[in-house]
């Protein structure tokens, strides 16, 4: 990739009034957190079933090895520290992060959570299964096992958005209406190909956003960009975004 190109993508950033970052797992990927999608045998579903422990079937079937595997993940994520990726994204206060994401390394790296939307759910959660509305906080260095719902008795289950289950409609109510308006979606670190939320990338072309794409590969949302870097997210954001103060709000 070119010095050229670098130039050009800081350019767009320069020129947009609203800009917004939507990310994906290869964001993560730097601080030791497992993809799903690669072609990497570390990938997390080339090696696990998701419909086993990422589905309500699989958590009907046996919730204990479902709460087993997301604590395995938990304790993981505990020992994960934010990379270069993610502090060069947290020195851009005022921009908005979509990310399908379930870590919280955006906020570890100095987000706030008011400006990071969680398409994909939230691993540092709890809920309740039964949707009585529970919620509550997850020790990650010590996740509790599988047990009920203290205002329900219902089995209390992560946060996450599962396989056949619909996003959360407020954040995706937020994130339809950010593509819809920006004029440049930075996207970082995503395969592309996990629907509804990759149609973000689409909305927002569609509605005249320039796209720029960051990733290790080439990937579905590479017809789509402008500019395109390959290469480690953590090696490009901090030259990329080095100096400018991006904003998510049209002015």
């Amino acid at each position: 990739m070119t010095t050229d190109t670098l130039e050009q993508a800081r350019q767009i950033l320069q020129q947009a009034r609203s800009v917004v970052c939507f990310s994906g797992a290869g964001l993560s990927a730097e601080s030791g957190i497992s993809t799903f999608r690669d072609t990497e045998t570390h990938a997390l579903w080339s090696r696990f079933d998701p419909m086993k422990l990422a589905s309500p079937e699989g958590f009907a079937e046996n919730p204990a090895r479902v709460i087993d595997w997301y604590n395995w993940r938990r304790q993981t994520l505990a020992l994960a520290q934010p990379n270069a990726g993610h502090r060069a994204l947290a020195r851009q206060p005022a921009l908005i992060q979509i990310t399908q994401n379930v870590d919280n390394l955006l906020e570890q790296a100095g987000c706030s959570p008011q400006h990071v939307i969680h398409l994909h759910g939230d691993i540092t959660e709890d809920r309740c299964n039964d949707n009585c509305g529970y919620r509550e906080r997850v020790d990650l260095q010590n996740p509790p096992p599988l047990r009920h719902c203290p205002r329900c008795d219902g089995w209390l289950r992560p946060a996450v958005v599962w396989f056949g289950e619909s996003l959360p409609q407020r954040e995706w109510q937020q994130a339809d209406t950010l593509a819809r308006h920006s004029d440049c979606l930075l996207v970082v670190g995503t395969s592309a190909s996990v629907y509804p939320a990759a149609g973000l990338i689409h909305l927002a072309r569609r509605n005249g956003a320039r796209i720029i794409v960051i990733n290790t590969q080439r990937s579905d949302a590479s017809p789509l960009a402008d500019l395109e870097l390959i290469g480690p997210s953590g090696q490009w954001l901090p030259s990329l975004l080095q100096e400018r103060q991006l904003s998510s709000t049209p002015n």
